[in-house]
Formats: C-alpha cells, sequence, structure tokens
C-alpha cells in the first residue's frame, strides 16, 4: 500500500492587506515589516488595514507517485498553497506533512541573489534544496546542458531575463530527483520548446514514482500528465478528483465570467453591464455542436446577448487564444464590415470564421463588446473551448500553417 506523499489538515492562510498590499509572507517581508511597526506611530499601525484569507480550511492526501493538477481562477489560493507546501511561508492555522525531498520551481528567482552568477547561484540553490557539494558537482554539467545557457553560467542572474531564470531553475530542481516536486505557473515564462522539455522531463521522474503538483492554467497540460485535480475557489476545495470531470466543472464555472484584465473597467457582476453575453456556442459549418475541429474546418459560434436598456454602436468581437495564452486570432463586426443596429433586450449574432489553419492544440474563445464611436469597453467575458486536431502539425510549428507557393530560382 502506497504511503502518504503529502498530508494537508485544515490549512488556513490569512494576510493582512495594508496600503501597499503583499503578495505573500516571506522571512523577508515579516522583517521589513517588522522594521516599519517599529518605525509606525502606535496608532497608525492599527489603522488602514484588512485581512484577507487565502485559503479557508484545506484538507487532503496525496499518496506518494501520484501527480496531481492544482486548478483555479486567479487569487484561488493555488500559489499560496504551494509555498505553504514547500516551506516558504508558514500557514497561519492547519498542518502539512512533507515525507521525501522536495524539489519546487515556484515564483522567477526563487532562491537566487541578483549579485550572483548562475555557476553561483546553482551552487546556492543546490544546498537550500538539500543537495551536498558533491552530488552538485556530479551534476553540475547536466544541470547548465539542460538549462541551455552554457555561455552565461558565470554572469550575475540580475543580467538574466526571466527565460533565463526559468531555465536555471528548473534543471537545478528537477536534477535534485525529488521525491516531491511542486511547479507553479512560472513555466509559462519559458519559451515553447523548453516548457515542453520541462514536461517531458516531469513524466520522467513520474516514471521513476516522484510526486508532483502542478499548478496551471494550461488545461491541455493538465489533462496530459494529471489523471486527478484539486478545483480551489476563493480558498476552498471545490473538487478533488478525476482530472476531467475537475476541468469539465472548472470550465463550466468560470466559462461567460468577466476577463481578469477587464475587471476594472466593467466590474465582476454581470448583471450590472450595458449589454452581456448569456451564451456562447461552438459549432461546425452545418451548425453542430462542435468542440474538436479539424485543421482547415470552419467554426460557426453564436452570441446570445441580454442589453440593458437601449445600446448603440456595439462593436462584436471573438479572439482566440492558445492554451498558453498566445493570441492567435480575432474577428470583429467592426472590422469586418458587418452593420450592428441598435440593441435592447435579448438577441444572438452569429460569425462563420475563415477555415482554421490552427496548428494542433486546445484552444480558448473571448467575447469582448466595445462601443464603436468611443471605444468604450461593454464586456469582456471568458467562453468556451475547443481542439484542433491534426497528426503532424502542433506547436512547433509556430500559431498555424498555410501552404506556400515555391519556385525554383534562375
Amino acid at each position: 500500500m502506497r504511503m502518504n506523499a503529502i498530508e494537508a489538515r485544515h490549512l488556513a492562510k490569512q494576510f493582512k492587506i495594508m496600503a501597499a498590499a503583499r503578495r505573500h509572507d516571506t522571512l523577508r517581508d515579516q522583517l521589513a515589516d517588522s522594521l516599519k511597526s517599529w518605525l509606525r506611530r502606535p496608532d497608525a499601525s492599527r489603522a488602514g488595514h484588512e485581512t484577507f484569507w487565502a485559503l479557508k480550511d484545506i484538507s487532503f492526501e496525496i499518496k506518494e507517485g501520484e501527480t496531481v493538477g492544482i486548478i483555479g481562477r486567479n487569487g484561488a489560493g493555488k500559489s499560496t498553497l504551494l509555498k505553504i507546501l514547500s516551506r516558504i511561508t508558514e500557514p497561519t492555522s492547519g498542518q502539512a506533512t512533507i515525507r521525501g525531498r522536495v524539489g519546487s520551481l515556484l515564483e522567477v528567482g526563487t532562491g537566487f541573489h541578483p549579485e550572483l552568477s548562475g555557476r553561483e547561484n546553482l551552487y546556492l540553490s543546490g544546498a537550500i534544496l538539500g543537495m551536498s557539494r558533491a552530488e552538485m558537482e556530479r551534476k553540475f554539467d547536466a544541470i547548465v546542458a539542460f538549462a541551455e545557457i552554457e555561455q552565461f553560467i558565470d554572469t550575475p542572474v540580475k543580467h538574466y531575463s526571466s527565460g533565463m531564470y526559468v531555465r536555471l531553475a528548473f534543471a537545478v530542481a528537477a536534477h535534485l530527483d525529488p521525491d516531491i516536486l511542486l511547479i507553479d505557473e512560472v513555466l509559462s515564462v519559458g519559451d515553447l520548446a523548453f516548457q515542453t522539455k520541462c514536461i517531458e522531463h516531469t513524466k520522467r521522474l513520474q516514471a521513476s514514482n516522484s510526486t508532483v503538483l502542478f499548478v496551471s492554467h494550461n488545461m491541455f497540460s493538465i489533462k496530459s500528465m494529471c489523471r486527478r485535480v484539486i478545483y480551489l475557489s476563493g480558498g476552498l476545495v471545490r473538487y478533488d478528483g478525476p482530472s476531467e470531470d475537475g476541468i469539465a466543472l472548472y470550465e463550466e464555472e468560470n466559462r461567460l465570467e468577466t476577463l481578469p484584465w477587464a475587471v476594472n473597467q466593467v466590474g465582476a457582476d454581470l448583471d450590472q453591464l450595458a449589454l452581456r453575453i448569456t451564451a456562447t456556442e461552438i459549432m461546425d459549418e452545418q451548425g453542430r455542436p462542435c468542440h474538436v475541429f479539424d485543421h482547415g474546418q470552419r467554426m460557426r459560434i453564436r452570441l446570445s446577448f441580454e442589453a440593458r436598456g437601449e445600446v448603440k454602436d456595439a462593436n462584436f468581437g471573438v479572439s482566440v487564444f492558445r492554451s498558453d495564452n498566445v493570441a492567435c486570432c480575432h474577428f470583429n463586426t467592426a472590422m469586418d464590415q458587418f452593420p450592428v443596429p441598435d440593441l435592447s433586450g435579448t438577441g444572438s449574432i452569429e460569425v462563420l470564421t475563415p477555415p482554421l489553419k490552427l496548428v494542433a492544440e486546445l484552444y480558448v474563445v473571448n467575447v469582448i463588446v466595445r462601443n464603436t464611436t468611443r471605444g468604450d469597453l461593454l464586456t469582456a467575458q471568458v467562453g468556451p473551448s475547443f481542439h484542433v486536431r491534426h497528426e503532424q502539425l502542433n506547436t512547433h510549428f509556430g500559431v498555424f500553417h498555410e501552404a506556400a507557393e515555391w519556385s525554383w530560382g534562375d
């Protein structure tokens, strides 16, 4: 019988939100806050702060050798959970029990000193993660080769790009030969080829019975790596079980929500919008529901809407994003010179795309409606996802592929 590699018992984490909000409580943050509190007037220390529960009574068990995806919207508590499990921050209440050697890839540059070179930071990070110097020296060449930054290894990491940070951090964490590997969304910073390389290495760790916790918004990666997901919402466990059902629940509950970047402009309450999308349907060219398209197939999208009062000069747009958040294409009524009358009450509008020449991957449709004259945002909402299918064309070919015309030179 497999033992539990991770046990979380009633974990909760509370943050104090000051005038300038902190992202997390590390030792450095706590020391800085202590100094500020000492310098601050006694009455000022109690003014102007609120409390926020990032996690509330989280409990679960993860067996040795399991790979579990942690999913949820921004602010759901995913990263806070991984920081507690990796001992970067302490829970406000509850307990986390970890059995085994832990490697973690969290924020870009975690454990790196900006003034030290890549070489020096490798030894520093290795020591922090529990490697002996002899082990580090034995694995040094393999780590550097995996990170693909040989020519910059003696350069101070303050001059590294975020992608180079990630390469070095993942290389050292993975070559720790961890019993438990914690991976945050930080992998999305790296280029696609390196992401693929990291996922392949993680699968090799899985084969050697390592336990993996994987935080990502990329449901394609979650589906390919994880048989189980834990879905966090508002700091609580909303679902814990098979990946397919958990991802379906996550996508269904978050469909038609306001896109995060638009909340400050239109608010999160859809009932208060002058115009809101009430349904987004993806269909094939003949109007049949469809969520898997062959490369080159056309897609029909039907948007149902509700207008509060009269809405003039609406410009309906649909944007297609790849699962790694790469913007792929956009269609809107103004650019396509499709006239939109004044709107009131309920209605629907359809767009038939040109042949989809996107490479094989998972995509998401987002809906954006603006005022054509003023450019004001009326709504920006999350839509459904779909797959494009092709035996050869994948993301190594870029975003799309269409045959070119070739000829011999003179």
